[in-house]
């Protein structure tokens, strides 16, 4: 406690503090959306899914839970006034990747690595290997979206130069493109185009984080309230008269998906976020320079990696722990029982997540080696960042299943743990 005391007395008076309020609250809601989502069945054997595919009317709240759109924005806000401190210290573009993702590394290397262990333990008492996998798999589910975050960050440096000449025309751009492989998917000509959108949507939005750093997109009633009703009122064009679907994120069997790649009505729900941000910006500030909220903010900005690598290892824990048992029953998804059960379902969770949280968070907290502003290695960073981008690529898209004596695929950790090496040694070049 001494230690966030010290931490949010020591913040300097021109930080942004809405940035952080935004990324801890962002945090909360996937967590507990997460949380409510899942649904398990026990009748000698674990089996289970998620509520948006068995109670349809959920996919509305996937309007209030989906908030990857607002890590990007804030990401893009943050990375835009490091990257412009780090250059005005002479920094080099390679030397600020390595220093700005170590913290996303770090946790994620140990994640992985008591996660390939866990798998290897239960495979070595007996515990059957297709368990394991689905266990592995929903633990790893966060692995996607580190995939798109660390990308748009090694991608700043490039994409910071073209915002300084460009401005919001990137984000434009970005966008129809977005639309132009929303349109060959749904016409199935060359449809393998929208794939790209997994990195061109999560880029646009980043870019907008650029322009809200830089006044280009200023807070308060001028900008706010029009980008966030013009977002909104195209989301619900797009979903309620138009051909995407209700749910923000993904439903199996569904034709279009609105996350698997992201498509325009993503953007809109993004640009209604990003407009609500711009809007309350300057009373939030007002706000947290109050000493409790900020001191909290903090708080959960010191381990947000942490709770979100971990937050789907609570909820196997506790599945484990909760329904095998009898400690938890499970009603019919969907049913009165059953939506009165996510209460203790919720606070379970949280206390297992707590000490997840309190066992690997000093590895976030802890700083890494930093390195030679002035002058990195370009090979090894490079090398580096392929090998841990593939091995997370790899790993997210895998599915569910037994893909090796890990869960996970073997191919896939070898890449991901060599690439995190070459990144260590690099940082301490």
């Amino acid at each position: 406690m001494g230690r966030l005391r010290q931490l949010a007395g020591n913040t300097p008076a021109h930080r942004d503090r809405v940035v952080d309020l935004l990324r801890a609250v962002a945090i909360i809601a996937v967590v507990t959306g997460h949380w409510l989502a899942v649904y398990v069945t026990y009748d000698g054997g674990l089996r289970g899914g998620s509520v948006l595919d068995v109670v349809p009317w959920t996919r509305r709240l996937t309007w209030l839970f989906q908030v990857m759109p607002v890590f990007f924005l804030v990401g893009g806000f943050a990375g835009a006034a490091s990257i412009t401190s780090h250059r005005g210290r002479g920094g080099t573009a390679v030397s600020w990747i390595l220093g700005r993702t170590d913290r996303l590394v770090r946790p994620t290397t140990a994640f992985l690595g008591v996660l390939a262990v866990c798998a290897l333990a239960a495979r070595a008492l007996g515990v059957d290997a297709e368990l394991v996998g689905t266990g592995v798999w929903m633990a790893a589910i966060p692995l996607w979206f580190l995939v798109a975050y660390l990308a748009v960050v090694v991608l700043t440096p490039l994409m910071h130069a073209l915002h300084r000449r460009y401005g919001l025309a990137v984000p434009i751009l970005l966008t129809v493109l977005v639309g132009v492989g929303d349109v060959a998917r749904m016409t199935s000509v060359l449809g393998f185009v929208a794939y790209g959108s997994f990195l061109l949507a999560w880029l646009a939005v980043y870019q907008l984080g650029f322009s809200w750093q830089d006044g280009r997109l200023p807070s308060g009633w001028r900008v706010g309230p029009p980008l966030a009703l013009g977002g909104f009122t195209a989301l619900v064009v797009m979903t309620v008269a138009g051909p995407y679907p209700i749910s923000m994120v993904g439903i199996p069997g569904e034709e279009i998906q609105n996350t698997s790649p992201p498509t325009l009505a993503l953007l809109a729900l993004a640009a209604t976020q990003a407009g609500l941000a711009l809007w309350l910006r300057d009373p939030a500030n007002r706000w947290l320079r109050r000493p409790r909220p900020w001191m909290a903010v903090v708080a959960v900005n010191s381990v947000i990696m942490t709770v979100f690598l971990w937050h789907m290892t609570a909820a196997v824990i506790g599945v484990v722990a909760l329904y095998p048992t009898g400690v938890l029953p499970d009603p019919p998804a969907g049913s009165s029982s059953w939506f009165a059960l996510r209460v203790p379902w919720l606070l379970a969770l949280s206390l297992i997540l707590a000490g997840l949280v309190a066992v690997f968070g000093p590895i976030e907290r802890r700083a890494g080696p930093r390195p030679d502003p002035h002058s990195s290695p370009i090979v090894p960073a490079v090398a580096g960042m392929a090998g841990v981008l593939a091995g997370l690529l790899v790993a997210a898209v895998a599915g569910p299943g037994d893909h090796g004596p890990t869960g996970l695929s073997t191919p896939a950790l070898v890449a991901y743990f060599a690439g995190a090496t070459v990144l260590r040694h690099a940082r301490r070049t």
